[in-house]
């Protein structure tokens, strides 16, 4: 999990390939910066299908990987 456990949102381009860091230890979240070589996870890579805004996920335990489906805010409500 990421130290940043919310919705991170993005500016994207239709057409253009990203790799979303799926480990956490990426220093420029959400995206891959390779802080996960050794780890055994690999960064998702998508292409976005418009131009816009996303909500990335920030605390990777998103059902929908890339995009947040808001599982951030019943971690923080976890006791």
């Amino acid at each position: 999990m990421s130290d940043k456990v919310e919705t991170i949102t993005v500016k994207v381009e239709q057409g253009k390939k990203y790799h979303w860091c799926k480990c956490g230890k990426s220093s420029n979240q959400p995206f891959c910066n390779g802080a996960h070589k050794g780890t055994g996870i690999e960064p998702l890579t998508f292409v976005a299908s418009a131009t816009g805004d996303v909500m990335l996920c920030g605390c990777k335990a998103t059902k929908s990987p890339p995009f947040c489906d808001g599982t951030h805010i019943k971690l923080r409500n976890k006791p």
